[in-house]
C-alpha cells in the first residue's frame, strides 16, 4: 500500500474497543446536530506563518474560505426533504445546524442510533456503529454520535512530589522573555468539562503576588458551559492559572463544550472565528489516540485547526500523558489528536529538577513504572511528513508510513516534579502535557506582544531554527522511542529558551 493510499484508508469510521451496545435509542426528543460544508473550491485557505501574516482577517476569511453559498442551498433543500429544520449557518465557518427527531435523521444519513457505554462506565451515550452517509456537499455530520472523544492531559501525582513549582518559577526557569506579560494578546483555552470560580483564581494570582490578575471569561459552546464542582476543574483551573500566571497581561476566554465531536469542533471553530475576542493564541489540554476517532469527525476538526492557522492563531495542544502506546492496550505506538495535526503546536513532557535559579537536570518524562504516567510523542499514521519536519530524522510509523512527528517541543510535565495550583480551593500539585499547552500558549502570547503580530503558525519558524532556541533533551525515553540529540520524538526540540527563541523569531522577521 503507497503512503497515499494508507493515509486515505485512515479516514474511517470506528467503533473503541470496550464500547457495549445497550439497545436500540428510543427517545424521541428533538437532537441539534451540525453539518460541516466544504470549502468554496479555488481558494485553499493558506497557513500565517510566521514571518509570513495572514492573507485574508476573520472578517473577509469567510468569503475566499468558507462555504459555498450553492452548497448551502443545496443542503437546506436536503434538510427540507427529510424533515429537518435549520436552526443556524454560518457560511464563513462552514457549518449548518439542524435540529430533528431521531428518527428522521437516522432516515436522512442512512444510520440506526444506539445507546452505548464505554466498558469503565462512561455513558449512557447516543452512538451508531457505522459512518452516516454523507451528501456529497458536506465532509461530516457531527451530533449523532455523541460518544466522549476526548479525555484531559493532566495527572496528579499518586506518591508525594520531589519538589513543585509556581508557573513563575519555571516562566524563569525557561528564560521567558523579559519585559513582556502578554498584554494586548488573547488566548484562548479549550475545555470540554470542568469550570473556574472567579474567587478561586483571584486568590491563586493574589498568593503569586500578581498585582493585576488577568481577565478571564467564560463562553458557552454548543450547550457547554462553566460548570464547576467535577472532577475536570483541576484541568481548567491548572490552563488558566499557567497562563495567567506568566502571561497576566493577556485576556484569557474559555470556550467551554461538550465532550463530542460536535462540541469539540465547534468550540476550535468558534473561537478561531471569534471577532469580537480575536484571539492570536489557543491552548488545548485534550486528545485522544489518534485512531480512536471517527474519520470525518477527525477531518471536520482538521479544517477547523487549518482556518485557525490560516486566521494567524497558534495553537498549543498536549501530546499525551500515557506513553508512546498512548493508553491503548494493543501495545502498538500511538500518538494523540489533535496533537498529531500538522497545525498544533505538539507540547511533550520532561522531568525538570532545578538548583536555585538554574536548571540541574531535564531529562523526559516518564514514570510509568511508578504509574506516575510518561509523555506521549511518536508518528502519525494519518498526517503525512510535513515539509517542515523533512530536514529531521524522523523514524517511519510502525506500519511503515513516513507521517508528522509528534512532538514539536516540551516542557515540564512529570506530576513528581509538578505544578502548584488552586482547585476548588484546595491547593495542588497537577502535572501532564496538560500543563505544557498552556505554558507555551503563554510564551508564544509574550513572543507576540515584543514581535508586534501573530506569530500564526509557527512550526516552519521552529524547524529553521532548529534546538539553538531550545534545552535539548538527550536523556530518557517514552516507550517505544528514545531521546537523542536534535529532535526527537519524547521531546520534540525540547524545552524553551525564552528570549533565545525571541530573538530568533525577531531574526527571521528581518
Amino acid at each position: 500500500m503507497t503512503q497515499a493510499s494508507a493515509l486515505a484508508s485512515a479516514s474511517h469510521w470506528t467503533t473503541p474497543a470496550g464500547m457495549k451496545y445497550l439497545g436500540p435509542h428510543q427517545a424521541s426528543a428533538p437532537m441539534d446536530i451540525t453539518l460541516v460544508l466544504r470549502r468554496r473550491p479555488g481558494n485553499a485557505p493558506d497557513a500565517a506563518s510566521w514571518p509570513r501574516a495572514a492573507r485574508w482577517q476573520r472578517g473577509e476569511f469567510g468569503r475566499h474560505c468558507g462555504a459555498e453559498p450553492a452548497d448551502l442551498e443545496s443542503l437546506r433543500r436536503f434538510a427540507g426533504r427529510h424533515g429537518l429544520t435549520e436552526i443556524g449557518a454560518e457560511a464563513h465557518r462552514r457549518v449548518l445546524h439542524l435540529r430533528a427527531a431521531p428518527q428522521a435523521l437516522e432516515r436522512a444519513f442512512g444510520v440506526t442510533l444506539g445507546k452505548y457505554q464505554f466498558s469503565d462506565g462512561g455513558g449512557p451515550f447516543v452512538g451508531c456503529s457505522r459512518a452516516p452517509a454523507l451528501p456529497p456537499e458536506a465532509i461530516a455530520v457531527l451530533g449523532l454520535d455523541q460518544r466522549p472523544v476526548a479525555r484531559v492531559r493532566s495527572r496528579r501525582p499518586k506518591a508525594a512530589p520531589s519538589v513543585t513549582y509556581t508557573p513563575i518559577q519555571l516562566g524563569a526557569l525557561y528564560s521567558f522573555p523579559a519585559g513582556s506579560d502578554g498584554s494586548g494578546e488573547t488566548v484562548a483555552i479549550i475545555e470540554l468539562g470542568g469550570g473556574f470560580t472567579t474567587g478561586d483564581l483571584a486568590q491563586y494570582f493574589r498568593s503569586l503576588g500578581i498585582a493585576r490578575a488577568p481577565t478571564v471569561t467564560a463562553v458557552a459552546v454548543a450547550g457547554g458551559t462553566n460548570r464547576p464542582g467535577g472532577d475536570a476543574d483541576g484541568e481548567v483551573m491548572l490552563d488558566i492559572e499557567v497562563i495567567g500566571a506568566l502571561a497576566p497581561g493577556a485576556n484569557i476566554v474559555v470556550y467551554f463544550a461538550p465532550n463530542t465531536d460536535q462540541g469539540f469542533y465547534e468550540a476550535i471553530s468558534q473561537a478561531a472565528h471569534d471577532v469580537a475576542r480575536k484571539p492570536s493564541v489557543m491552548s488545548i489540554s485534550w486528545g485522544g489516540p489518534e485512531d480512536s476517532w471517527t474519520g470525518p469527525a477527525r477531518d471536520a476538526m482538521q479544517t477547523a485547526l487549518e482556518d485557525a492557522a490560516a486566521l494567524g492563531v497558534t495553537v498549543t495542544v498536549a501530546a499525551g500523558d500515557s506513553g508512546s502506546g498512548d493508553g491503548e492496550s494493543d501495545g502498538q505506538p500511538h500518538v494523540d489528536f489533535p496533537a498529531s495535526s500538522p497545525y498544533a503546536l505538539a507540547c511533550g513532557g520532561t522531568k525538570l529538577t532545578a538548583s536555585g535559579a538554574s536548571i540541574a537536570s531535564e531529562v523526559v518524562w516518564n514514570e510509568t513504572r511508578a504509574n506516575e504516567g510518561a509523555t506521549g510523542g511518536g508518528i502519525s499514521t494519518v498526517f503525512p511528513l510535513p515539509t517542515w519536519q523533512q530536514g529531521i530524522a524522523v523514524p517511519k510509523a510502525p506500519n511503515g508510513i513516513a507521517g508528522r512527528g509528534v512532538p514539536d517541543v516540551a516542557g515540564n510535565a512529570d506530576p513528581l516534579t509538578g505544578y502548584q495550583v488552586l482547585v476548588d480551593g484546595a491547593s495542588e500539585v497537577i502535572g501532564g502535557t496538560s500543563a505544557v499547552a498552556p505554558l507555551w500558549a503563554a510564551l508564544i502570547a509574550r513572543c507576540n506582544q515584543k514581535l508586534g503580530r501573530p506569530l500564526g503558525d509557527v512550526h516552519a519558524a521552529l524547524y529553521q531554527i532548529g534546538t539553538r532556541a531550545f534545552r535539548d533533551i538527550t536523556q530518557g525515553n517514552n516507550g517505544a522511542y528514545q531521546a537523542a540529540t536534535g529532535w526527537d520524538p519524547c521531546t520534540g526540540f525540547g524545552t524553551p529558551n525564552g528570549e533565545a527563541l525571541l530573538a530568533a523569531l525577531a531574526a527571521l522577521k528581518d
